[in-house]
């Protein structure tokens, strides 16, 4: 159960509660186009919370109910690999090299977002958001594909929820759309949290693999507040389709 500190050091930061609504009924996103298929623990794989090897055949679920997730600990860096810390201390270059991809063909549509797409428009307090559900949408910045792909996709307005557990948890969740996440919000700075947990795909898969658990589903980004009401979560280099992935969540 992640530890009480995590309460205390949230509790500093005051509590607080896209651009573009869909012009129809909520859509589903386009499934990831890499990994599709591989809906088992990659070889070697470990269960993040109990260290046992992973069951490839085992369901993926939430964790018991009080069973705290993710180690116990309010420190992220006890519980992201190097590989993911890395990703955080590459952020910045994450946002030159996919702003400047996406800028080349499709810079009206960057400006249309406002500071939801300024890398230094992170805003002190209110860091963490009313627990409750949230409209959320996914901008995907820069592309690893070969030959080049998109260098900027907008998704419509998906669900998100903001849950404090009596542990302390602070879990972000998106609920629906194709590539669906969770995971806790850890503290940082005065100025953002950061995010470690996993990935979902596709309508068949009701739960949600654990952090370490399957590789090629960690996420790991940094959460910050950039207006009244309107947070995002920045993903850094992931390991599917793009450079920069922006989650915005909005009451």
């Amino acid at each position: 159960m992640m530890r009480k500190a995590l309460f205390a050091s949230l509790a500093v930061l005051a509590l607080a509660a896209c651009d573009r609504p869909a012009k129809t009924e909520e859509k589903v996103e386009t499934a990831p186009s890499v990994g599709q298929e591989a809906l088992g623990p990659a070889a070697g794989a470990v269960d993040a919370v109990t260290g046992a090897p992973a069951d490839p055949g085992a369901p993926m679920t939430d964790p018991p109910a009080g069973a705290g997730e993710q180690g116990g600990t309010d420190q992220w860096r006890a519980v992201a690999n190097a590989e993911d810390e890395d990703r955080i201390a590459r952020l910045p270059d994450a946002w030159r090299t996919a702003l400047r991809e996406a800028n080349a063909d499709h810079g009206a549509m960057v400006d249309t977002q406002g500071m939801l797409l300024v890398p230094d428009a992170a805003l002190a307090g209110n860091l963490q958001p009313a627990p409750g559900t949230y409209r959320c949408k996914t901008i995907k910045l820069g592309s690893q594909l070969q030959p080049a792909g998109l260098a900027y996709i907008e998704y419509p307005p998906f669900k998100c929820t903001i849950e404090l557990t009596p542990g302390g948890d602070l879990i972000l969740t998106k609920t629906t759309g194709s590539q669906r996440l969770r995971g806790l919000l850890y503290p940082d700075t005065d100025k953002r949290l950061v995010f470690i947990g996993a990935q979902a795909w596709g309508a068949e898969e009701k739960g949600y693999p654990t952090y370490g658990q399957m590789p090629e589903r960690d996420q790991i980004g940094v959460f910050e507040r950039v207006g009244t009401d309107r947070w995002r979560l920045t993903l850094p280099w992931p390991k599917q389709e793009s450079k920069l992935d922006v989650l915005e969540l909005r009451k």
